[in-house]
């Protein structure tokens, strides 16, 4: 069985995660999957490449990210380009890592996504958890972790799903505004409900 886990920025979803695996579930992040893709030597990198340039590449031969960024953040041609070439390898990987774990005889495995319902990742799990805090809350915490601008931070969250639609297309939510034993005791109920369910 695969749980689908998401949230907004900030919300807390890598510590939600971890609560789980020290319950015996193990997961998978698209996030690092994303990065794996892209390493030197893979596929993905070199039509990157070949589209875009020495400028996109590194010294060391990885992904200049935030110069990638800049030239698809502002032309949704090229994005659309890029995702053609990432998507579909992103997907092929997760379900490969997924199936790994799932064979080592994990109760059930997740799939931690930021973006599982925009991505349409979430028609590879059998349940979603929506981990969720309020706006204000989300806003601070992403400015204190990642030393970004609010402003960037607000564009972010303009490409992640509304937090009205995320919750609502949630089969479970972890409120996870509280402290850490609240949240514990929301990870625990939900574990023994997916070890009790037949896997699907």
């Amino acid at each position: 069985m695969i749980i689908g886990l998401t949230g907004g920025i900030g919300s807390g979803k890598s510590t939600v995660a971890r609560a789980f695996e020290t319950l015996g579930a193990p997961w998978v992040d698209a996030d690092d999957v994303a990065r794996e893709i892209v390493a030197p030597g893979e596929h993905a990198l070199l039509a990157i490449n070949q589209r875009f340039g020495d400028l996109v590449i590194n010294p060391d031969g990885t992904l200049n990210r935030a110069a990638l960024r800049t030239i698809v953040f502002n032309d949704p041609a090229q994005r659309q380009w890029l995702e053609s070439i990432t998507h579909p390898k992103i997907r092929q990987r997760i379900l490969q890592h997924l199936e790994e774990l799932s064979a080592r005889g994990a109760p059930y495995v997740l799939l931690v996504s930021p973006l599982l319902f925009e991505s349409g990742q979430h028609a590879l799990v059998n349940h979603t958890i929506v981990v969720d805090i309020p706006q204000e809350l989300q806003l601070s915490r992403t400015l204190q972790r990642d030393g970004v601008s609010e402003s960037q931070v607000h564009a972010i969250l303009a490409a992640q799903l509304p937090r009205e639609q995320r919750l609502a297309k949630a089969d479970h939510v972890i409120d996870n505004s509280g402290d850490h034993a609240s949240m514990m005791q929301q990870v625990s109920r939900l574990d023994e409900l997916y070890r009790r369910q037949p896997s699907a």
